[in-house]
């Protein structure tokens, strides 16, 4: 019998190549959308749909159609809003910055989807992401980078779990995005120029700290700008407004550039520093999950890569508590921002990865 696999398809030309891939390497797919926006006007749906509105649905229906798979949208808007919208306004209410595409890939279109398809009988759920998934000689699944650098996205997808990666099938990890857009143009796919979704699906217009007040209903106060010692520079708009690394937007009459350095949520006070004190070489993260290991013994060397466009460097690992990672890099690392991932790699493999303290 062919193995039954569900493709989430997004609309977008990564998902629905994924989709013809499989199709032709024999496998049985059905193709699901996730609804995840929430309660809305539908012309609202469409204006903000992102990778999962309304016409994402539509451009996703028409793929089904023309390779002549079943197609479905099931209804995820619930985990959605606990996993992911709750999870990024609490983040950024204590002062972090979270990513909440890592959020959705482990809580929704793994964990929720992939429980739904085992229900119905798939034996997989497969995706259009730029990454491989490796199954070691030991048997352990981990995810390995993809054949193009430049997209690669192994980043988002650190923290699945070995039963998540025993299920999933990632056949676009084989290609370039330029052959990806080859393969739909000679299909005949009308996505196949489809640009990507660059924004947070469910913030559109990149305004942070609107959609937290509006959809918490807590308008965030003004707060003092201070330096590292408590010397008040100016009024901030709030703390939601800002993240660590940030020059843009702060309008300081300092006369050169100054950069949020600290967020300090207690006291409401966002910390003003020069660029060079955004340098360090240590870390701290928590919320861990190994992927192409059990667990980590002494002083591990990784390259670690503390946010979706930083290349990794070279740094040394270990454990600091039951569920602490202690990440000590060889040169100082701009930037190291609360909320965000780090993620450890040994070579091409995702060694596992945790949330910056």
């Amino acid at each position: 019998m062919k193995k039954k696999v569900v493709v989430g398809m997004s609309g977008g030309v990564d998902s629905s190549v994924a989709a013809w891939l499989l199709k032709e390497q024999g496998y049985d797919v059905v193709g699901v959308t996730m609804q995840i926006w929430q309660d809305e006007e539908e012309q609202t749906q469409e204006e903000n749909g992102g990778c999962c509105g309304l016409s994402a649905v539509e451009d996703a229906r028409r793929v089904a159609q023309t390779l002549e798979i079943p197609y479905y949208v099931m209804n995820f808007k619930a985990e959605f809003k606990e996993k992911v919208m709750d999870y990024f306004a609490q983040e950024y209410l204590c002062g972090r910055t979270p990513n909440p595409c890592i959020a959705c890939n482990r809580y929704v279109k793994w964990e929720a989807l992939l429980q739904r398809s085992l229900a119905i009988g798939a034996d997989y759920i497969a995706t259009g992401h730029y990454a491989r998934i490796r199954q070691l000689p030991g048997g352990r699944y981990t995810i390995c980078r993809s054949a193009t650098a430049a997209k690669d996205q192994t980043y988002a997808l650190y923290n699945l779990t070995q039963e998540q990666l025993a299920h999933t099938l990632m056949p676009v990890g084989e290609y370039t995005k330029e052959e990806i857009r080859g393969i739909a143009e000679k299909i005949g796919l009308r996505v196949a120029n489809k640009p990507d979704s660059q924004e947070i699906c469910f913030v559109p217009d990149d305004d942070y700290a609107s959609f937290i007040e509006e959809y918490t209903g807590r308008e965030m106060p003004a707060g003092n700008f201070v330096t590292a010692d408590g010397t008040v520079l100016g009024q901030h708009r709030g703390i939601t407004h800002y993240t660590i690394g940030q020059r843009r937007g702060l309008q300081l009459p300092m006369g050169h550039r100054v950069f949020v350095t600290d967020i300090r949520p207690e006291t409401n006070e966002v910390v003003i520093g020069e660029n060079e004190e955004l340098f360090k070489r240590r870390l701290l993260a928590n919320k861990l999950n190994f992927m192409s290991v059990p667990e980590i013994d002494g002083d591990t060397r990784v390259t670690a890569k503390i946010r979706y466009n930083h290349r990794g460097a070279p740094a040394t690992i270990r454990m600091a508590g039951p569920d602490m990672v202690e990440c000590i890099f060889d040169e100082p690392q701009r930037a190291m921002t609360p909320g965000q991932a780090v993620v450890f790699y040994d070579g091409e493999n995702v060694l596992g990865g945790g949330t910056i303290l």
